[in-house]
């Protein structure tokens, strides 16, 4: 059974422990910034809905989703959707991540290249992501190099899809922060450094993401070269 490690195991758990420490750095980031309000004691609706029509956006509707950091832009429906944490509370955290998710509302507006490519690679490249283990295994049991070799492609697809990810949430948190300063939402030092901490910490988790996607296509190489001397 040790074709089913690969040469890069070791690199995976490494990766994935990594991974545990920083979710752990950001969820106490996150709840260290919510629990101190913003100077200006804005919500995190009232940032987003504020950025947006100085923007010209004001057909982009803001709303409250269920959920613990489930903020996120909707660029199908047009919406910026905010966990209830931050959608109600005046926070440095929900400020930050407000105006993160109006960043990609931004960028949709402009059509940044790489936010229009993810979004239509979205759903074939997540059905290609939960595929991929399953032909690689297939192939191995069953024998067929080609079937081997089509998972290994589909993990360099998500390999693909993570690269594309990291510039477009990168981009997202530079175009927060520089509204929040613009308009002197982060009032002092404490509070500016507040916000990019917590915004550097999310990035953490999508660095994380490209990583582990690195280490599993370099294992599944090898397990594909292996099978196929």
């Amino acid at each position: 059974m040790d074709f089913l490690f690969g040469p890069y195991s070791s690199l995976i758990l490494l990766i994935f422990v990594a991974s545990l420490l920083i979710q752990g750095y950001l969820s106490r980031t996150y709840g260290k910034w919510s629990r101190i309000a913003n100077p200006r004691q804005l919500t995190g609706a009232q940032v987003a809905r504020m950025m947006l029509d100085e923007n010209g956006l004001h057909h982009i509707p803001v709303q409250a989703v269920p959920g613990q950091l489930s903020d996120h832009y909707d660029p199908v429906r047009k919406t910026v959707n905010l966990s209830q944490g931050n959608y109600a509370v005046p926070s440095v955290s929900a400020m930050a991540v407000a105006a993160h998710e109006v960043g990609h509302a931004l960028q949709d507006k402009v059509r940044m290249p790489a936010l229009v490519l993810r979004g239509r690679l979205a759903v074939p490249l997540s059905l290609g992501m939960n595929l991929a283990p399953l032909l690689l295994l297939a192939g191995v049991f069953l024998k067929l190099t080609g079937l081997i070799w089509v998972g290994v492609l589909l993990f360099g697809a998500a390999l693909l899809f993570h690269l594309i990810t990291l510039p477009v949430e990168f981009d997202a948190s530079r175009r927060a922060l520089a509204y929040l300063d613009s308009r002197g939402l982060n009032g002092g030092p404490e509070t500016a450094n507040g916000a990019r901490t917590v915004l550097t910490a999310a990035a953490l988790t999508y660095v994380a993401g490209f990583a582990m996607a690195l280490a599993q296509l370099l294992n599944v190489l090898g397990i594909a070269r292996s099978q196929s001397d």
